[in-house]
């Protein structure tokens, strides 16, 4: 199984991202401060001529305008309005932690769904782990994708649910994975 590696960050920082496999796709969000024009212009031309796959959360605006080649829509986005993108032009992934913003996600377009949180972490106490997250990946035709609490302990757990990826925040940063010797 190929399975695809995901990663959060919130700003533009060259060596953090050079010492990545191309093979991660990033996720550019930050919710604290605007987004600087500059410094999404440098990110989306590196990541392209290192043949990297980069979205932006929540910004459709900043995602045609700097050639993004996705958007990522939170799950605390509910509006309905992003089904009408063009599907060549940008692919639309999001998050969900239950059965109706799973259900949202799909009427947003999304081609691919991050379930979260899959595993416990500091965030949340609640987590889904692999029982539910099956249940809620059966409820769907969409690319799935695991995030929260992953480290490569449950990397290997999270195996059990056949993802289409994962996606971390601080594991990868830490440690990353090995993308040829990780569990899938």
């Amino acid at each position: 199984m190929n399975i695809k590696y995901y990663y959060f960050i919130d700003e533009f920082s060259k060596n953090e991202i050079e010492k990545l496999s191309t093979k991660i796709s990033l996720i550019f969000r930050n919710y604290n401060k605007k987004n600087n024009p500059v410094e999404l212009k440098k990110l989306v031309m590196y990541c392209k001529n290192n043949r990297r796959k980069v979205y932006i959360s929540n910004n459709l605006k900043d995602a045609i305008k700097f050639n993004f080649d996705g958007l990522y829509i939170p799950s605390f986005d509910r509006k309905l309005n992003f089904h009408n993108i063009i599907k060549n032009k940008l692919e639309i992934i999001g998050s969900a932690h239950n059965v109706i913003e799973l259900k949202i996600k799909e009427k947003q377009g999304c081609s691919i769904i991050f379930l979260s949180p899959i595993f416990e972490n500091n965030k949340k106490k609640k987590f889904l782990d692999i029982i539910k997250s099956n249940l809620l990946k059966n409820l769907t035709e969409n690319k799935i994708v695991l995030l929260g609490g992953i480290n490569f302990r449950t990397l290997k757990r999270s195996k059990l649910c056949l993802p289409y990826g994962v996606a971390s925040i601080s594991w990868i940063k830490k440690n990353g994975p090995s993308i040829n010797t990780g569990p899938f």
